[in-house]
């Protein structure tokens, strides 16, 4: 009965993600908006998109868009990710006038996160200890690195910390960041932090409230068949944005 249930629940959070065309917002391990100290299995490669609602999209974004990206664990203690968002523009040969703007063009850019410490590695409540960063350069603004302007929208550097543990047969996680950029539209410079419960009756839903050093977020993930993994979260409590990954284990 408990099986069929979690079926029944799998498929519920499938349809979905699936019908919103939608998954993880910045394209690396994380928890919903801001970062985590997690990683992947080694040789993990992860395939996804996402819907973002214009709330959590920065400047010049005045609309809900899209992303891709394509993520891989290369190392134990390295990931690298390449994300995609997608823009609205004019395109060649239509009314300037009187068309509408359409997706045709992207900004494309790079994350990285390299563990420092494993969770306990040192003794036994030490947590993760993981630093990254995501879009550090752009070409614009003389390419410079952490650019004020330009085209470095989703900028930031972080060092975030994460501890795991159980309370009877209950898993859950803590997470806390500081995030720092020198942008003058999103800019990050603070504490981030959040919480994760994975359920004893469903241990591939975890369930995540956090702070991303801006706003306020909740949401879910769902993990089926160790492969499929969808996440969906209401930005400041109301808004949706949502995906879906596949996930692929290398050997």
């Amino acid at each position: 009965m408990l099986n069929l249930k979690k079926i029944l629940f799998s498929v519920m959070l499938m349809g979905v993600s699936i019908a919103v065309s939608a998954q993880m917002t910045h394209g690396t391990t994380g928890l919903l908006n801001a970062p985590s100290a997690e990683m992947q299995d080694v040789k993990t490669v992860i395939l996804g998109g996402n819907f973002l609602n214009r709330e959590l999209t920065p400047k010049p974004w005045t609309y809900g868009t899209y992303n891709y990206f394509l993520n891989a664990t290369v190392f134990p203690f390295l990931e690298v990710a390449y994300k995609a968002p997608m823009f609205k523009a004019k395109t060649i040969g239509i009314d300037w006038y009187t068309d509408p703007e359409k997706f045709c063009n992207q900004d494309r850019y790079f994350s990285a996160r390299l563990r420092v410490l494993k969770e306990g590695q040192l003794w036994k409540h030490m947590p993760a200890v993981v630093v990254g960063t995501s879009d550090p350069y752009t070409e614009s603004g003389d390419g410079e690195i952490n650019t004020v302007d330009g085209n470095g929208y989703f900028c930031r550097f972080y060092i975030a910390a994460t501890k795991h543990f159980m309370l009877d047969k209950e898993r859950f996680g803590v997470s806390v960041s500081y995030m720092y950029n020198r942008r003058r539209s999103n800019h990050l410079n603070g504490i981030a932090a959040g919480i994760t419960y994975n359920p004893s009756v469903l241990p591939d839903l975890r369930l995540i409230a956090e702070y991303d050093n801006i706003n306020f977020s909740i949401g879910a993930s769902y993990l089926l068949f160790d492969q499929l993994h969808a996440q969906f979260q209401m930005q400041k409590l109301r808004y949706f944005t949502g995906g879906l990954c596949y996930k692929i284990h290398l050997r």
